[in-house]
């Protein structure tokens, strides 16, 4: 790779607020602009090259003739960066897997359902192999940032393994359990500081779930807390439709 690695974003299914986040950085975006060749982001600048070493890729493929253009991207790029949840995990068009085509197609597109190619909506790995992961939705531009300047130094950012309650215990939230709320930060991948339930909220599972994640001893939980499976099911399908854990 060059000494000012030329940079392309591209988009899928998505709804471009990864690429927003980055551009959300504003100072910090003018300090890493200075170490790369830009050659293709729309959501900042006009103008399009074909030259580039790395491939920042947002979205997930819900369609057959995705598939081509993915495959060409990753033959042009030394490194391909899934970026952000619909590209790590499939995202939310993923919950359309738990409903038949003719009904998603329906509710989508109306009286023009048949007009419009569609399939089951899937990662960037489903159908080519992907260099680095940067997860969330949107994705938490300060680890951008960290895994960008990695990349400049010759490293693979690697997101943490531990789960979002590493994080919250960190940051001095009360479990959300504790208050009566569903949570998902006890089986979801870290890195995001926490930043929902810091905020007042719950994690919603948007980073996916967490490697060594304990499914059983996380349903006893949310048992133990009034939750039924039920419950559970659904929150998990908003962001894990694409994961194989029964849901």
């Amino acid at each position: 790779m060059s000494a000012k690695p030329k940079v392309a974003f591209f988009d899928f299914a998505g709804c471009e607020g990864d690429q927003l986040q980055v551009a959300n950085l504003e100072e910090r975006l003018v300090d890493l602009i200075s170490h790369l060749d830009i050659v293709s982001f729309r959501e900042i600048k006009t103008g399009h090259r074909d030259d580039y070493d790395i491939a920042f890729v947002e979205g997930s493929v819900t369609r057959p003739e995705d598939e081509p253009r993915l495959l060409e991207i990753r033959s042009s790029a030394q490194i391909l960066v899934a970026l952000g949840a619909c590209a790590t995990i499939g995202g939310i068009n993923c919950l359309k897997t738990f409903i038949s085509e003719r009904e998603y197609r329906s509710t989508v597109y109306g009286p023009y359902a048949g007009r419009y190619s569609t399939y089951a909506a899937r990662p960037l790995s489903a159908v080519v192999s992907v260099d680095m992961d940067i997860h969330g939705c949107p994705i938490d531009k300060i680890e951008f940032a960290r895994a960008v300047k990695e990349l400049l130094l010759g490293k693979i950012y690697i997101p943490p393994d531990y789960p979002v309650c590493v994080e919250c215990k960190m940051a001095g939230n009360i479990c959300r359990y504790e208050q009566g709320s569903l949570c998902l930060g006890i089986v979801t991948r870290a890195g995001c500081r926490a930043c929902c339930v810091t905020e007042g909220s719950v994690c919603w599972g948007c980073r996916g779930m967490a490697p060594q994640a304990n499914l059983d001893a996380a349903a006893q939980i949310m048992e133990e807390h009034g939750f039924g499976w039920l419950n559970a099911q659904d929150r998990l399908r908003l962001y894990f439709g694409c994961t194989n854990q029964g849901i």
